[in-house]
């Protein structure tokens, strides 16, 4: 049976609110046979469900493709619902149904369709330095009931919308952060359910963010404006077609609400007692308000959600109440999250109670704070009496995996706190697991560091006062986030802030959003995050618009590089981080050995090949061949400055071997001489890395990659310090800043800066999923339409699997060993191909499901090649057995 799945448009299913003028939209197949690809489609549209009048119709189209197919036609209206359905055939000529409809709305698509003003409250009611959160409201009547009501909605700063006493929409921490000069996102609600025929009141909460809020080590505030201000406008659509609107103007009123203070970094103090219950209904009493001040702000920085919203993802129960040596009362979550604590409690008016959030333990077992540097993550709530009562903050976070609790008592139940875990909602798609509990946990913790810090924006860390979009972070990420959720749409956001905040000779800012001033930008392995993150979403996700929408900012990148120095193929000008927190650093330098101009030429080189290959996928004939040749000469001047005539590197650590073998940077004799040098250096570190941020990610990768994988395999299992099993030994569930954030005596490697929640190095998630589990991408056809399944076994597992959610369905790849015989199952999506490469195989003892490989619908060839077996598959699930050596 053929059916038709899984409808998105734009990543995302039924959106509200798209500004996109020509979206695409993508399908699934679902098949129970094997070998089936689509050979033709046809798409409708309507303005009904039921399809009854067609708006346009693509007709039967002999394609192909079914992911990021562009609408083209019609020309989209404002405000308006678009259904859309679609039938397939397959190459056999066979049909399916028309799918179930599925449908996107149009937002605002023209700044003058705001008849809205940006309001304020006014400063004098928010204490001296205008820090209490402040609330507004409005009051409107209409009559009857609309058939569809529609809330657009921004804010400077942080916002939560109310209607008639109920929240407006899941998401939190909006409109989110952007560069806010430049591009400021709204969001659209369906609030039909919640307007009521006569009086209805809306209010809103408001909050500092990052716009107005304390950002970076600084303690700096006020960066993007000094006053919180909303925009919001109510669309109502009546049976006979009338409309209604209802704006933020100067009728709305405003207080100061029990939100004393809030800020991302320090927390939330809230006063119960002055809660202004019923604020957002109507007949409330608001005669003791005063009339909002009306702001001057642009709206053609307006642009739809475009990154999916910050939500409540799970809820954390904590697993034991202690006490500890110092006498402090603390909450151990279990695990190292992101978000804040509900809490209830009963206690006289006035009682003040503190949660002070922090992430680990001290050598004796006390409250630790001194990584947060200044950081205060405390949450202060001061009941209002009367009965139970429950909290949560609204417009902060806190990064944790320990609570100590102040001011409750001693009767402190552990069913009164849970923990609420925030992050962007992204899909999840990829999982791993294998037969060693210490990598499963490692795979644990990758996952968790990229739910605490894709909040929004790829921080850094959760917790400390930074929290920042590093570049440098992202780009050494970003292939392992994409095998664990869709982050298409977040890092098209985030990429598109980078464009914004480019500076104009095409440096790029060290963090995005940038809020460290011009000053601060431009490090290779940095600013090479705007040329690697959009090459790496249009591998991962076929998604060609991603190319077009990043190419003057990916090419302004690499040109602002060929201007620096006076040589244009080699870097060797300006401040580089190097290969950061490489273990090889002198004293006192957070740098490691490798030389910056040795890394940054190598990046020039990479960015410069990746732009030759955007420019070739683009149809930029010219480009394509002016970047080859510019590649050519980069690499020639690489070995003229940095090997020597009998092919030696002249820079001898393993991050450079690591470039090196990894940007193609070496050929021949260089290239043998550099592998036995990392092979060499690796021995005499007792097979243990020395690499930092710019090399880690990349070492197992190449190891494999010139044929040692067995290496890559001792680096991945050790637990000894340095290694990323030695985290998970010490109790980490997330992935540590520095290899020794705590040493083998309990002590920590430092107080200025050691997070216990930083992704980076958990960019050893792709050598996971790409060797040892086998899932790779075919360059050629990007987005899995066509791919490579290649497992590595290897190490002292007996087995290992992964499974990865494309945009065409599901791919598996799944290995184990017993009783000298190796078992490979995987799954191939329909409309989709893979190449399956069977490790220390022989073709005529290849079995697949019992039968003869000559007789297996779906193999369309297989070979022999060394020791391995190369099958061509068809979709379809398939389960190979074969003998293997006894030392396997």
């Amino acid at each position: 049976m053929l059916k038709v799945q899984k409808l998105r448009v734009e990543y995302k299913e039924n959106p509200v609110g798209l500004d996109v003028r020509h979206p695409r939209i993508s399908w699934q197949l679902q098949a129970e046979e094997r070998n089936v690809m689509q050979q033709s489609y046809d798409i409708q549209i309507s303005a009904e469900p039921d399809f009854g009048t067609l708006l346009w119709t693509s007709g039967r189209v002999y394609s192909d493709q079914c992911t990021h197919v562009e609408l083209v036609e019609p020309e989209l209206r404002s405000r308006q619902r678009y259904y859309y359905r679609v039938k397939v055939w397959d190459r056999e000529n066979r049909h399916t149904e028309w799918s179930e409809a599925a449908f996107w709305e149009m937002g605002l698509l023209k700044a003058e369709e705001w008849q809205a003003g940006w309001i304020s409250a006014p400063l004098s009611l928010l204490g001296a330095e205008a820090e209490q959160c402040p609330l507004v409201r409005h009051t409107f009547h209409i009559d009857g009931t609309p058939l569809q009501a529609r809330m657009y909605v921004t804010a400077l700063g942080l916002y939560e919308m109310e209607l008639n006493g109920s929240r407006v929409g899941d998401g939190y921490l909006t409109p989110g952060w952007t560069s806010y000069n430049h591009r400021l996102q709204v969001q659209t609600y369906d609030i039909t359910g919640q307007i009521e025929a006569g009086d209805n009141a809306v209010g809103a909460w408001l909050g500092n963010g990052w716009y107005k809020g304390n950002l970076a080590w600084d303690n700096r505030k006020h960066l993007y404006g000094d006053r919180p201000a909303l925009l919001m406008q109510i669309h109502l659509t009546f049976e006979d077609g009338d409309e209604q609107i209802i704006s933020t103007s100067e009728h709305w009123t405003a207080a100061a609400g029990p939100i004393l203070m809030s800020e991302l970094y320090h927390g939330e103090t809230y006063d119960a007692r002055l809660e202004q219950s019923g604020f957002s209904r109507a007949g409330y009493d608001d005669s003791g308000w005063s009339r909002v001040e009306l702001l001057t702000h642009p709206k053609e920085i307006l642009v739809a959600q475009e990154n999916v919203p910050v939500r409540k993802i799970e809820e954390i129960k904590p697993v034991q109440l202690l006490k500890t040596p110092a006498g402090e009362t603390v909450l151990d979550m279990g695990q190292n999250m992101v978000g804040w604590m509900h809490f209830t409690l009963e206690a006289p008016g006035g009682t003040q109670v503190q949660l002070l959030h922090f992430e680990v333990l001290d050598q004796e077992g006390n409250v630790y704070t001194d990584n947060l540097r200044r950081a205060k993550q405390t949450v202060t709530y001061i009941a209002k009496g009367g009965g139970p009562e429950s909290y949560e903050p609204r417009f902060t976070f806190q990064g944790f995996r320990y609570v100590q609790l102040l001011g409750f008592g001693a009767n402190v139940a552990l069913q009164d706190f849970t923990g609420i875990v925030l992050h962007s909602d992204m899909e999840p798609t990829g999982s791993f697991t294998c037969s060693n509990p210490l990598l499963n946990q490692l795979q644990h913790n990758i996952r968790w560091g990229q739910k605490g810090n894709f909040v929004d924006v790829p921080t850094d860390c959760p917790q400390r006062d930074e929290r920042l979009g590093w570049t440098g972070d992202a780009q050494m990420f970003i292939r392992t986030s994409a095998y664990l959720m869709n982050v298409a749409p977040f890092f098209t956001k985030w990429l598109k802030d980078l464009a914004a905040d480019q500076l104009d000779h095409g440096g790029v800012p060290f963090v995005i959003p940038n809020v460290l001033g011009e000053k601060e930008h431009s490090s290779a392995a940095w600013g090479d995050a705007a040329v690697i993150c959009p090459w790496t979403l249009y591998q991962c996700y076929g998604d060609k618009r991603i190319l077009e929408q990043q190419y003057p900012s990916m090419q302004g990148w690499v040109e602002y590089i060929r201007q620096q120095g006076s040589d244009e193929f080699l870097w060797n000008t300006g401040f580089h981080f190097g290969d950061w927190l490489g273990l090889d650093a002198k004293p006192d330098s957070y740098s490691g050995a490798t030389d910056t101009d040795y890394i940054a030429t190598a990046f020039y080189a990479y960015s410069v090949q990746l732009m030759q290959k955007t420019a070739h996928v683009l149809g930029k004939t010219d480009d394509a061949q002016r970047y080859s040749e510019l590649y050519s000469r980069i690499v020639t001047a690489f070995n003229r400055e940095f090997i020597t005539p009998s092919g030696r590197l002249s820079v001898s650590t393993q991050t450079a071997c690591v470039l090196a073998l990894m940007f193609g940077l070496v050929e021949g004799t260089a290239k043998e001489r550099t592998v036995d040098k990392l092979l060499k250096l690796l021995e005499e570190s007792h097979y243990h890395l020395t690499t930092g941020f710019v090399g880690t990610p990349y070492l197992n990768l190449v190891l494999s990659e010139v044929g040692h994988t067995d290496v890559a395999y001792q680096l991945l299992l050790q637990t000894d310090y340095p290694s990323w099993l030695y985290q998970v030994t010490k109790g980490a569930t997330t992935i540590w800043e520095h290899w020794d954030g705590i040493k083998e005596d309990g002590s920590f490697w430092s107080k200025d800066m050691n997070s216990f929640n930083h992704y980076a190095y958990g960019a050893i998630g792709d050598f996971l999923y790409r060797h040892v589990a086998g899932i790779e991408l075919d360059e050629d056809f990007p987005g899995y339409k066509k791919f490579v399944i290649q497992p590595q076994p290897g190490g002292d597992l007996t087995w290992a699997a992964a499974e990865l959610e494309t945009l065409y369905g599901r791919i598996r790849s799944e290995w184990r060993t017993a009783a000298n015989q190796l078992e490979v199952s995987v799954s191939v999506p329909p409309n989709t191909a893979a190449v399956l490469y069977l490790p220390n195989s022989v073709l005529a003892q290849v079995r697949e499901s019992d039968g003869l490989l000559e007789l297996v619908a779906g193999v369309h060839s297989a070979e022999q090649l060394g020791d391995k077996v190369k099958l061509e598959l068809g979709s379809g699930d398939y389960s190979f057995t074969y003998a293997v050596e006894p030392q396997l």
